[in-house]
Order: C-alpha cells, then sequence, then structure tokens
C-alpha cells in the first residue's frame, strides 16, 4: 500500500530560508517521503544551494521552471511532480517540526471520512522576534467538518494557508484552483492570495471530518517578503472575502445571509471607493441573486465585541490598581 508522503515545496528567491526549510523536510521522523522542489526560476542564489542539497540526498526531487510561471502555477506543478498518495506542502520560508509526519499521518491512513490534519502553529515575526501561536482548537482529535468551515468563514482561529496541514494528493490535485473567477477583474493565479482558503474548504465540504493535532508542530515565518506581509490587509480581506463568496454561492447556499452580513461589516467603507471597484455585496458574487443580510447575526457580533471591550478594559483597570498597590 502506497503510504509515501510527498513534501511540496514551491519556491522562488528563498536563498536566505532555503537550506532550512529543506532541511526541516529531510529531519521528518517518517521517513516514507520525497521531497518535491520547484524553483521558479530563481534570480538569486536558490538553485545553485538546492542542487547542492540534492547532491547528498535522494529523497529531493528538484525541478526548475524556463521561466517564472506565477506562484499559483508553481504550486500546482509541485503537486504534478509528486508520485506520493499523500501532500504536504511545505512554504519555502516556514518550517515543520521533525515529528509533523508521524503525528499527522495516522489520522489520513486509518480515517476515510477525514479531508484533512492540522496542528497548532507558531508564527514568528524575523525582525522583532515576537512569537505568535495561533490554529490552537482543543484536544487532539476528530472533528466535524461544518466546525471548521463555519470557523474559517466567519473569523475563527483556523488556518488559510495549509502550511500546517496535511492532505491526500488526490484532494490536492483536485482542489488547487489556479484560476478564481470574480467580478472585480482580480488574478488569483498571480497573488496567490485565496487559493490556499479554497483548497481547505473544498476539501471540508466533500468529507465529513478533519483532524487536529494540539501541538506546535508548524512554524510560519513573518517577514517583510512574504504575501501577508508585503500585501496590504484590506486587499487580504477581499481576495479571501471573494474566495468565501465563490465556495458559498457554489457549495453552501444555505450560508448567503449570513456571509452577506459578514462581507458587509467588512467592506462597508470601502463600498464606492476610488481603490477598489466594490459597489455592494453584490460585487463578491458572480450569479447569487440573494442579498439577505442575516442582521441578527451583525447584532450578535456586535454585542460580543462590546463585551470583549468592557472586560478588556477592566484587566488593564485591575492590573493598574494591583501595580499601585505594589509600589506602596
Amino acid at each position: 500500500m502506497n503510504s509515501k508522503i510527498s513534501i511540496l515545496i514551491p519556491t522562488f528567491n528563498r536563498e536566505r530560508y532555503i537550506k532550512e526549510v529543506v532541511t526541516s523536510a529531510l529531519n521528518q521522523t517518517y521517513k516514507n517521503i520525497e521531497i518535491i522542489v520547484v524553483d521558479n526560476k530563481s534570480t538569486d542564489n536558490s538553485w545553485e544551494i538546492l542542487k547542492d542539497l540534492a547532491k547528498n540526498d535522494g529523497r529531493i526531487k528538484l525541478f526548475q521552471n524556463h521561466i517564472n510561471i506565477g506562484p499559483v502555477k508553481n504550486w500546482k506543478r509541485c503537486i504534478d511532480e509528486a508520485t506520493g498518495k499523500y501532500g504536504k506542502i511545505l512554504w519555502s520560508d516556514d518550517l515543520i517540526a521533525p515529528d509533523f509526519l508521524e503525528k499527522t499521518i495516522p489520522f489520513l491512513k486509518e480515517n476515510d471520512d477525514v479531508a484533512f490534519v492540522y496542528t497548532g502553529t507558531e508564527i514568528f515575526f524575523e525582525r522583532s522576534m515576537h512569537k505568535k501561536q495561533v490554529y490552537f482548537i482543543g484536544d487532539t482529535g476528530i472533528y466535524k467538518g461544518e466546525k471548521y468551515i463555519a470557523g474559517v468563514l466567519f473569523d475563527g482561529d483556523y488556518p488559510v494557508s495549509p502550511g500546517c496541514a496535511l492532505f491526500r494528493l488526490i484532494d490536492l490535485r483536485k482542489n488547487l484552483f489556479v484560476d478564481i473567477p470574480n467580478k472585480i477583474g482580480t488574478d488569483f493565479s498571480k497573488h496567490a492570495i485565496g487559493n490556499d482558503l479554497l483548497i481547505f474548504l473544498l476539501t471540508a465540504h466533500q468529507y465529513r471530518k478533519f483532524a487536529f493535532v494540539n501541538e506546535k508542530l508548524s512554524f510560519f515565518r513573518a517577514h517583510e517578503e512574504s504575501i501577508t506581509i508585503e500585501t496590504q490587509n484590506d486587499k487580504l480581506i477581499l481576495y479571501y472575502d471573494l474566495v468565501k463568496a465563490f465556495f458559498i454561492e457554489n457549495f453552501r447556499e444555505d450560508l448567503i445571509p449570513k456571509l452577506n452580513a459578514y462581507i458587509w461589516l467588512h467592506h462597508k467603507n470601502m463600498f464606492n471607493s476610488k481603490i477598489y471597484p466594490l459597489k455592494s455585496v453584490e460585487n463578491f458574487y458572480l450569479k447569487n441573486c440573494n442579498f439577505k443580510v442575516a442582521w441578527s447575526w451583525i447584532a450578535v457580533i456586535i454585542i460580543q465585541k462590546i463585551i470583549e471591550r468592557f472586560f478588556r478594559t477592566l484587566r488593564i483597570i485591575f492590573r493598574e490598581m494591583l501595580a499601585c498597590r505594589l509600589r506602596k
């Protein structure tokens, strides 16, 4: 039975990080792996570093595009070159713990109804050395797929990047969309913001469950050249919301009123702006004609934020009172 895991590393101009990234793949305690690295015609020293690494380990399979084909097409080539049953996308500036595969693979091998498995993650900020833990949702185990779908659609602490997850390769092949149709003319194949989330959403929709490992086994590097740092925050929100609308109007029409409310909250200040071609919630959909807004959900969100702000203020007051007493 094929239990090989393909670790997929698409890369472009990552000479500062690529050796450390590939090494974190090579150091996996789960040994039935291949490492697919596709260099997108780097202009720095990345390719030379990769060739030196490949000389010493036959598990590394190197490919280089003749021209830069854009980030998402490069992801696709990684998937196309892979021969494993399972696929682990490892971005060329991120890392995984040595036991990442060992602790995630059992959930997919033993459970046909589990869509994917992901782990707790640490984001480390290169400049400030600040660290932040994300995506910790509870105990290690199997959860209903709806928990992920609802959580990631409506701002729960769920991953949009598959860099912390393990999938079946067949699902990566099926659910990576190079192009995502939209009304505002943005090219998802070029900016690569949202294609990652759609992999998760489509796969979660096609299975009943997903799995989570309550350990810090994935490490995301935040630096000036990373997509999430380089892209303005309002653009990130816009692109991800376009993808959410694409998914919901095609697969989950029952969630349209709630997403309409969510989009309205996110973008009411951007409607009719000169920067983005947005006039209303309608611009986020291609064919949906239901623009009913779940105002009750908006009311709940506002109340939650008021309560959170109230308790945050109380904590600050108590800390200041305690500090005053200690000074006395």
